[in-house]
């Protein structure tokens, strides 16, 4: 980027772990580096796991080495049915109209309350409010917690 300063001429081109910069970018003046047009992709189930899409913004954070194994579980699931219906929703805030899309939502509710029912009946609580029908606030407090478990109920 500061040709004076190395004898590495730039190429314009990043891996895709890197961004691209403006050339020759004042000092003190934060960037956002640009990503990369056709950055390699994560399958869906993968971008899932590990939260982005692209394996360049996969960036080392201290993750348990299950999280993989939780690929088409029932948290996963639930999760994935949470992510459909945010989007839905995000959508449907400038789209209010669209009734398929809304009908599409409410289907997609519906199979994430029985998910979540399911999970929950499974492997306890996912939040101190699915307490509210069990016989005492102790169902929250016992272990283990959601992140503490893999799937099939072992630590």
């Amino acid at each position: 980027m500061y040709p004076e300063n190395n004898n590495t001429p730039s190429t314009g081109v990043c891996d895709d772990a890197n961004g691209t910069l403006p050339e020759c970018a004042p000092l003190a003046v934060p960037y956002v580096p640009f990503q990369q047009t056709g950055s390699k992709r994560y399958t869906q189930q993968e971008a899932l796991t590990v939260g982005t899409l692209f394996p360049g913004l996969d960036l080392p954070f201290r993750v348990k080495n299950t999280a993989k194994q939780a690929l088409g579980g029932p948290l996963a699931e639930l999760q994935a049915l949470e992510f459909v219906l945010l989007e839905l929703g995000l959508y449907l805030d400038t789209h209010q109209s669209d009734k398929e899309a809304f009908t599409l939502y409410q289907q997609y509710a519906d199979m994430e309350r029985q998910a979540r029912t399911r999970y929950e009946a499974t492997y306890g609580p996912l939040t101190p409010a699915a307490t509210a029908s069990a016989e005492s606030w102790s169902a929250w407090l016992k272990g283990p917690w959601p992140w503490e478990q893999m799937e099939g109920g072992s630590r």
